[in-house]
């Protein structure tokens, strides 16, 4: 039996082609769906699956192209984000058979596969349970590595992609002189579409690694989000999933994590490392005008339309980059405009973990970063603000 899967988003096609390889199906997938009208008439599928919104021709139009344009009876299902009543009832006139909405658990999109076009014949009738959620969004995430080799907690974040569907990893080597390199490789073989290594030969620094990283995942079409994490993994995974799911349900351009202690979270610092953290944030909250209690913290997700304008260009200093992104995020959309887009929300879980590169020397040397960061940026902004009087003055 022959499925024929349709997503401009291949991070959801990809474990639903396995689920149902596994079950016996053969499966062809397709993210461009101009080919994939081409690809139907030479596969003949004995179903479709496909999603309504992608860009060029949507999947109304391969409805349309099915139903009436080869006048076929073939089975089409709908999975699709686009819950909305119009379009369903539209999907269900057109001759669908089924509408399904993301997100959806692959144990049900697999019953109703089998429930419209039966299940195949396998030689055994022994079925692995899947968990796996097919999500509507599809995010990217950045890990810069330093010298990671003996830290790096490779299966948790294997376990964190064959559990959940729509990630791709970007693991980011920042010029390690230990063997992290290696651990990266092995660590993506075989799962080459879920997980990317990129290489800098030269230490840069977590910032350049962190930005080179953002910029190289921007290029991916299929991602809603991109966001960044540590890789002593101090912020659980789990954590960094509730801040996709915030950005995603809200109008958000940017959710970072905040490790504020409080009732029920498990947040640990270093009692020197607190003092000098509880200094350094309330002079951030001055320069940036904003009531943040934590802009340090190793975990934030972007909408991948504000990419360009935080990470573009290079960061004036190596470990509080994060300050700098939201004030490029202040000088480009105004102060007043930038605080309703940008959210900071608490973690549950966060654990200093045991060699983490920055020391206590570091810490002091941040107070001078940040009256950089003032100067700087201070000019910035008014060279904006002359060339906005300037092109009033014009007009």
């Amino acid at each position: 039996m022959k499925v024929l899967a349709i997503d401009d988003q291949q991070l959801v096609l990809l474990p639903l082609q396995k689920r149902l390889m596994d079950l016996g199906y053969e499966v062809a997938i397709e993210t461009d769906a101009i080919k994939a009208l081409e690809t139907y008439n030479e596969f003949n599928p004995d179903l479709v699956i496909v999603d309504l919104n992608m860009p060029n021709i949507s999947g109304f139009e391969v409805i349309t192209h099915i139903r009436i344009t080869k006048a076929s009876s073939t089975p089409i299902m709908i999975l699709s984000g686009n819950t909305k009543d119009e379009a369903i009832t539209t999907a269900f006139e057109l001759g669908v058979n089924d509408y399904m909405k993301k997100p959806l658990s692959l144990i049900e999109i697999c019953a109703r596969v089998k429930n419209l076009i039966g299940a195949p014949k396998m030689n055994s009738t022994i079925e692995s349970e899947s968990k796996v959620m097919i999500q509507q969004r599809c995010v990217g995430v950045v890990i810069p590595c330093y010298n990671e080799e003996e830290r790096l907690l490779s299966e948790e974040f294997l376990r964190f992609v064959n559990t959940n569907s729509g990630y791709h990893l970007c693991f980011v080597n920042d010029g390690s002189k230990d063997n992290t390199m290696a651990v990266l490789r092995d660590l993506q073989k075989g799962r080459e579409d879920y997980i990317t290594v990129y290489d800098c030969e030269k230490n840069g620094g977590k910032a350049e690694a962190v930005r080179l990283g953002m910029l190289h995942m921007a290029k991916k079409e299929d991602l809603d989000y991109i966001g960044f994490l540590d890789a002593d993994l101090s912020t659980d995974l789990a954590d960094f999933d509730d801040l996709v799911k915030t950005i995603e349900k809200s109008n958000f351009k940017i959710v970072s994590g905040s490790r504020i202690s409080r009732m029920g979270a498990d947040i640990t610092k270093e009692s020197a490392r607190k003092i000098i953290s509880l200094t350094i944030n309330f002079i951030i909250r001055k320069i940036l005008s904003m009531d943040f209690k934590d802009t340090q913290c190793g975990a934030k997700i972007f909408h991948k339309d504000v990419i360009d304008i935080a990470f573009k260009e290079k960061f004036v200093t190596q470990w509080i980059f994060d300050v700098e992104i939201f004030k490029r995020m202040a000088i480009h959309f105004g102060l007043k405009k930038a605080k309703t887009l940008l959210c900071e929300q608490p973690l549950k879980r966060w654990i200093h973990a045991d060699g983490s590169k920055l020391s206590m020397k570091d810490s002091v040397k941040i107070v001078l970063q940040l009256a950089q960061i003032a100067w700087i940026y201070r000019s910035r902004k008014d060279l904006k603000t002359h060339s906005l009087n300037s092109k009033l003055e014009v007009v």
